[in-house]
């Protein structure tokens, strides 16, 4: 019986199974765009098309039997118009402000809490950093109610002011106050949480490098430790004023008519108003100024620590 070069015979190397056949890969552009479907998905259903609507619904007019008639042949560009109205000017400067005070408030509050959790939490760091992830375990909506009864005229604050020999009779709720308190402590984890990362990857070395060269603390934190942890400051930044901007929520459970803000207007267009074409432009129109501001500062700021 004749053996092969390996040693097998020939009735061996027939009765031996055929390899079984290679499986083809896909290519690369085709796995990383199956790994993206669902997310674009996610975004076209719930981003793109709402979005789109809202556009459509802007050129649209008030209907009767619908809250919007649309039509290509017959777009109404008034509704921009109506949106510019300089009656609506006082409110949103005024939200504007309230949005960069409450994101400032943030800064202050939520730089010196990020850095000492990442320098100096040790083993409880993770602790700490569920403490500050607790409050979105309740519903915006009540934590709002909870400053509303302790920000009341009878509340917790007027009551521990009065029992403390301050007076018992001040008024905090429908405020400046009220709202700016109201939207930095709704929107202060979202600054806290990058800013943690980015400290927390810096490399500590810098800063006992700065103090080795003779910088003190105040000329190690403006020049060393902002400029390192600046893609997380940033990322802060604009995660609370986005959403500061064109909150409705809070100014209307703690402010009043004198502190309404640009989303309680556009909120008053789709209820009480029924003119969803005038809230819709008005969204619009608020989307295009702060992605506008948005671009020109990370342009002129934060392209670089990007």
């Amino acid at each position: 019986m004749d053996e092969g070069q390996d040693g097998l015979s020939e009735i061996e190397v027939e009765a031996r199974p055929p390899p079984p056949p290679r499986r083809r890969r896909l290519p690369d552009w085709i796995t990383g765009n199956l790994l993206l479907l669902p997310t674009s998905v996610w975004f076209l259903f719930l981003l793109v098309i709402p979005t789109l609507l809202v556009v459509a619904y802007s050129l649209g007019q008030r209907g009767v039997i619908t809250p919007v008639r649309f039509s290509w042949g017959h777009l109404n560009f008034s509704n921009y118009n109506l949106a510019l109205n300089p009656l609506f000017l006082p409110i949103f400067t005024r939200s504007i402000a309230y949005a960069l005070v409450s994101t400032i408030a943030c800064v202050l509050l939520g730089f010196p809490l990020a850095y000492w959790i990442a320098r100096f939490g040790g083993r409880f760091r993770n602790v700490y950093l569920v403490l500050v992830i607790i409050p979105f375990l309740t519903s915006y909506l009540i934590r709002m109610y909870a400053w509303q009864f302790i920000l009341q005229r009878n509340g917790l604050l007027n009551s521990v002011l009065g029992a403390i020999g301050l007076g018992n009779d001040h008024t905090f709720l429908n405020t400046h106050f009220a709202v700016i308190l109201g939207l930095t402590y709704g929107f202060l984890p979202f600054m806290i949480l990058p800013l943690y990362a980015s400290i927390e990857r810096m490399d500590k070395s810098l800063v006992e490098a700065s103090y080795d060269l003779g910088h003190g603390k105040t000329s190690t934190l403006f020049r060393v430790i902002i400029p390192t942890v600046s893609p997380g400051l940033i990322a802060g930044i604009l995660l609370v004023f986005i959403p500061a901007v064109g909150d409705f929520v809070t100014p209307e459970l703690l402010g009043g008519v004198k502190t309404q803000m640009f989303g309680n207007t556009v909120y008053d267009q789709f209820g009480s108003g029924n003119n969803w074409p005038l809230g819709s432009a008005m969204s619009v129109l608020l989307m295009m100024l702060i992605l506008l501001g948005v671009f020109v500062y990370l342009w002129r700021v934060g392209e670089e620590a990007l």
